[in-house]
């Protein structure tokens, strides 16, 4: 893990604190790991392991104390928090609440509000009965939802963030640019995905949390499948969906191939697509809602003689492989500048098959920056010796 940049990591808590100052909250609890990391600069894959909570507190004013198990006491030294309070965890019958209820004493008064995120699209990662006992300890204060003062601040992302993005979009790249040499007809789909994340890893990705995709005749029909031992066959059309991060950073770009050969449909089907990543492209900038980038696509999809498929078509992207907001009709989120964004419109190509393409784009005070290396006009043929 890089040591991460104080300068950075205060500049984001001091942007939080604005936040919880329009809001009148004295002080923020955070669980998550994105939340966390965010303000501490904290990156620990020991995340995956669900026995121990973390705390970290986020005062009005002041810098954030950090209330964790002493396993990530010296990790989280090599960051700018200095005020670590850690227990030995796990210990179930007072698993850090007590060193945590005295951190949000020492920072909320009495009959203070206290905010922890708890709308759309957030965690809370402790144990609910714990939740309910912190609450019963620091009455009279009470907890708001912090989720819009937290989500302001997340949206917009550094030039720090926008570079491990797009190293990430890079490795990425690296690795659709090999698929031809090792996806043909008669590879098994599981093959292809393993030799996919190796791809990636030498392209310089740290690691590939994710990875779906599909494959069928004329379009596959979803989009969130694991690989399967089904050997590719002609005619099908491989798509294949990637989160891959460098410095805790996600990209999420997919990509479309035909196996052996394509077929009328499917070739429509792909050019309504690219047609509609075009006016993403041409749509996206600050001031607009994130419904009204939706709309763009999905009237070039229909003026492409397409047939666009429901749900929505792109989301935030940092630290999470999906953050907020949701491109999709009624979401009226106003788009900013610094946000990163996935245009992801999606297709009917075949009765029960879709064909979705995804592009990441950084919103510049100049319109949308692709973040990843555009994907071709015409759907690419795998003939098992590179691209016909």
């Amino acid at each position: 893990m890089p040591l991460p940049d104080a300068a950075e990591h205060r500049r984001r808590t001091a942007a939080l604190q604005r936040e919880m100052q329009t809001r009148d909250l004295s002080a923020i609890l955070l669980t998550a790991e994105p939340d966390i990391r965010h303000v501490t600069g904290f990156l620990s894959r020991f995340w995956e392991s669900p026995t121990r909570p973390w705390f970290v507190v986020v005062p009005a004013a002041g810098d954030p104390v950090a209330v964790i198990p002493s396993i990530g006491a010296a990790l989280m030294a090599k960051t700018w928090i200095t005020d670590i309070r850690d227990w030995p965890a796990p210990a179930p019958a007072d698993d850090g609440l007590s060193l945590l209820a005295e951190a949000l004493r020492e920072a909320v008064p009495a009959g203070g509000r206290i905010g922890a995120p708890m709308g759309p699209e957030t965690v809370l990662r402790m144990p609910q009965a714990d939740f309910a006992r912190l609450r019963e300890m620091l009455a009279p204060r009470v907890f708001v939802d912090a989720t819009p003062a937290v989500r302001a601040v997340r949206e917009v992302k550094s030039p720090v963030e926008i570079a491990s993005i797009e190293a990430a979009c890079a490795a990425a790249g690296a690795a659709f640019a090999a698929v031809p040499g090792f996806a043909a007809p008669g590879a098994a789909l599981r093959d292809v995905f393993r030799d996919f994340q190796i791809g990636c890893l030498k392209g310089g990705a740290d690691w590939v949390p994710y990875l779906a995709g599909g494959a069928g005749p004329g379009g596959y029909d979803d989009v969130i499948s694991p690989a399967t031992a089904a050997p590719l066959a002609a005619g099908d059309v491989l798509m294949i969906d990637t989160g891959a991060v460098v410095d805790g950073y996600f990209c999420d770009f997919d990509r479309n191939f035909a196996v052996g050969r394509a077929d009328d449909a499917a070739r429509r089907a792909y050019h309504a697509l690219y047609a509609a990543t075009d006016a993403g492209l041409a749509a996206a900038r600050a001031g607009i809602t994130a419904a009204e980038l939706h709309a763009a696509m999905a009237d070039a999809i229909g003026r492409a003689g397409g047939a666009p498929i429901g749900g929505r078509f792109g989301h935030g992207l940092g630290m999470q492989l999906t953050e907020w907001p949701s491109v999709q009709p009624g979401d009226e989120t106003v788009l900013r500048e610094g946000m990163v964004l996935t245009l992801e419109p999606g297709v009917h190509a075949a009765p029960g098959r879709i064909m979705v393409a995804e592009e990441d784009i950084v919103l510049t005070a100049h319109g949308a920056r692709l973040l990843t290396r555009r994907a071709p006009p015409d759907l690419p043929v795998l003939t098992g010796g590179g691209l016909a």
